[in-house]
């Protein structure tokens, strides 16, 4: 396994991230309830065998169920061996303003604490903003906490989770976030704009959602009517199949790490397979400049379309 500088966080990070979320909380398409999970025993064996596949950077969240935990568990006797990720918890309060500034410190210093617990670890490599929207990256004092966390010595670096290409650029100019979680995959490659400035400011660019929640994987097969449009689009990157990249995962994966600016590739991992052929993809070999630039050009046309919180709520995901 390949590893990539992170930004200026002095970090190396294996190509592929570990994505915790599906063995903490049930998730992602086909993923009805917790029969469909790994039982403890077999997520913390399916963590070690990361590791042993040389995967050293593991990403979860105070919200992902059970994940910081499992991860505490596996971790314990090897903290020197990986490097984590978590998220603090959400902020925005149920009518979408932030709390005041007092209760903004104790939330985040109370969230990094409950993770450091969970996680059996006195520091976090990367404690990054879940969802952080344009109030959260402008608010003053909650990028004051997290430099003081810095300074503490409880956090390596600082980073941000962000959905829209206007959040990735707000957090870039805001010069204070290390790494920056971002969505970017085959159909939707809105992010690719500030990848080059992200380069140029030294910070890490962690891809997620490069499967679309399993979308661009064997689980994205017999899509609800309403999403028709969709799945004719995805049958067109079998254009792109071949020797080189076998099916859709590899192809989608290997689109993302065939951008220098990009740090590393979350891949959601709940089973052994999947984890294989995640390593598998990382094998230092990309797109070459035409395959990539045919690739690019098949960004789905309508990436507003993509919003996977809506298809759940509208019930075509089930």
């Amino acid at each position: 396994m390949l590893k990539r500088k992170l930004g200026n966080t002095g970090l190396s990070v294996s190509e592929i991230a570990f994505g915790g979320v599906e063995i903490g909380m049930p998730y992602g398409i086909g993923i009805q309830g917790e029969k469909d999970m790994l039982s403890d025993k077999e997520a913390i064996d399916l963590l070690h065998a990361a590791t042993g596949m040389g995967v050293n950077f593991f990403d979860t969240a105070r919200m992902y169920g059970n994940s910081e935990t499992l991860m505490g568990k596996a971790f314990r006797d090897r903290r020197k061996d990986v490097i984590i990720a978590t998220k603090c918890l959400h902020f925005l309060q149920p009518d979408g303003t932030l709390p005041p500034e007092e209760a903004l410190r104790e939330i985040i210093r109370n969230s990094l604490s409950q993770s450091l617990k969970a996680l059996q670890t006195d520091y976090a490599d990367v404690f990054m903003l879940h969802q952080a929207n344009k109030d959260v990256l402008a608010h003053p004092v909650i990028a004051e906490v997290f430099q003081e966390l810095k300074k503490e010595g409880k956090i390596r670096a600082t980073g941000a989770s962000t959905y829209t290409v206007d959040e990735t650029k707000l957090a870039l100019s805001k010069a204070m976030w290390d790494v920056i979680q971002l969505p970017f995959n085959l159909l939707d490659q809105q992010q690719e704009v500030l990848f080059q400035e992200a380069a140029d400011r030294g910070t890490g660019i962690v891809i997620r959602s490069v499967l679309l929640k399993g979308l661009l994987s064997n689980r994205g097969k017999g899509l609800h009517p309403a999403l028709q449009s969709v799945a004719t689009h995805i049958e067109g990157y079998d254009a792109l199949l071949g020797d080189d990249y076998t099916d859709l995962p590899t192809l989608a994966t290997k689109f993302a790490l065939s951008f220098e600016a990009v740090s590393s590739v979350l891949v959601g991992i709940d089973r052994m397979e999947y984890l294989r052929q995640a390593v598998a993809t990382a094998d230092g070999r990309y797109m070459d400049p035409e395959t990539l630039e045919k690739a690019r050009e098949m960004a789905y046309p309508d990436p507003a379309f993509l919003n996977l919180p809506y298809w759940d709520k509208m019930g075509w995901l089930n």
